[in-house]
């Protein structure tokens, strides 16, 4: 079938499901393969629970009414996303980066919502199976479209931006994060850099940061560039670091207006900024973006402020990697808090940099003075540390339960893979 033919019926059942569990009456149920299952088994049961039809590679398993074969079931998906997205002459800002990518699509699409009918990546499902599902979601009243892009390889933001062809574009930043797949810091800013690449041949806009030198480099080519920063930007800003939750001073034309934000850290003081510049750009005014910045209260295990058990803690454990765990310890570390612990997770996906970049990061841990310091999981077991190990967070959690802290103040950071949630729940059963 082709795809204008099958987009066809798209548009009479325009709701796309991979998952049977969460099939709902009139879904097309998309039969993707994986690892360990093949979605072509469950074409008749997401028939029989409502499904109106099922498209599915393999034959095999669809001797029924109402099945569409097709040669690839995941390239038909992102074909379908690609044509759908061709229907639509919005802006579509798409953010990659090593960290912040869902912060700061979150604080964005907040900001935008105040003024337009915005379409946005659910929580972070930003992957070959994400980009597609989010655009397929994306409905006719849309103004607005915000594509979040991971990558852990390079031609992997490539192939997101010839589905998703985006007209603006935003790099957070390109750090030590999946090292492994994409081979050194390098690859990691070639990677990120294709989003640059695409906008760059398609003559689009980027929003940059003025604070990160490399971008600059990075985005040599491209005519449409707004700014912003500390200074030398289009739009500038500065930290202010009172209490517990970061402030963001931006100046306007008239005056220094100051952003209240319910976000932990310094770290997220460009995710506060790009945010404002992508108001501004798009005619919202500073009032509305403080308002709607102001509301934005992070409840991802991403820089969350959260009080257990007679502790004050932050919960900053979805995403790991070198660059962000030193700004969360060195962050951590500056704040006028009492009793400081760090409960600290292994990084995933660092290669043969593994047992270097954990060394690295317990000397940076030895900088600073702490009540108590746990690090967590295989990554840590070989590195020479005066701290406590546990291989795994149940073991951690183990010892928190016989070990109870009162008035303590709590960084809990580590890969999603690390399982630190697990800690956070241990502070405050009975």
């Amino acid at each position: 079938m082709e795809i204008s033919a099958l987009y066809q019926i798209y548009l009479s059942y325009p709701s796309v499901q991979t998952d049977t569990r969460k099939l709902k009456e009139g879904d097309i149920y998309f039969a993707l393969k994986g690892p360990s299952f093949d979605g072509n088994t469950f074409a008749l049961q997401a028939l029989e629970a409502g499904a109106a039809y099922a498209v599915v590679d393999n034959p095999v398993y669809v001797p029924y009414d109402r099945c569409i074969v097709v040669p690839d079931v995941l390239d038909t998906l992102q074909q379908l996303a690609r044509y759908h997205r061709m229907q639509f002459q919005i802006p579509f800002i798409a953010i990659t980066g090593s960290n912040g990518k869902t912060t700061t699509k979150e604080l964005i699409t907040a900001v935008l919502s105040a003024k337009y009918k915005v379409y946005a990546t659910e929580g972070n499902l930003n992957n070959h199976i994400g980009v597609p599902l989010t655009l397929l979601k994306i409905k006719n009243d849309a103004e607005f479209a915000v594509i979040e892009m991971g990558a852990n390889h390079q031609k992997e933001i490539e192939g997101y931006c010839k589905i998703a062809m985006p007209t603006h574009g935003i790099i957070t930043n390109s750090g030590k994060a999946h090292i492994e797949g994409f081979g050194g810091l390098e690859g990691v800013r070639k990677g990120k850099g294709e989003l640059y690449d695409y906008i760059r041949a398609t003559g689009g806009t980027i929003f940059r940061n003025t604070d990160l030198d490399y971008l600059e480099g990075m985005a040599t080519g491209i005519r449409m560039q707004v700014t912003y920063g500390s200074a030398n930007a289009t739009y500038i800003g500065r930290p202010i670091l009172s209490g517990v939750f970061l402030k963001v001073a931006v100046l306007t034309r008239h005056a220094e207006a100051v952003l209240d934000t319910q976000l932990v850290g310094a770290y997220n003081f460009p995710n506060v900024m790009v945010s404002a510049a992508v108001g501004l750009h798009f005619g919202i005014g500073i009032d509305t973006i403080k308002t709607a910045i102001a509301a934005y209260n992070p409840d991802n295990s991403r820089s969350q402020w959260l009080e257990k058990g007679g502790n004050r803690v932050i919960l900053d454990a979805y995403n790991a990697n070198p660059t962000s765990m030193e700004a969360a310890i060195t962050n951590f570390a500056q704040m006028d808090l009492p009793h400081k612990m760090l409960w600290i997770g292994g990084m995933k996906e660092m290669g043969a940099d593994e047992q270097l970049e954990h060394a690295a990061l317990v000397a940076l841990i030895g900088k600073y003075d702490w009540q108590d310091v746990l690090l967590v999981g295989p990554e840590f077991k070989t590195v020479q540390t005066v701290y406590k190990w546990f291989a795994d967070s149940a073991a951690a959690a183990e010892y928190i339960r016989q070990h109870r802290s009162a008035n303590s103040s709590i960084l809990i950071k580590g890969s999603r893979g690390s399982k630190m949630e697990v800690l956070l729940a241990a502070i405050s059963e009975d």
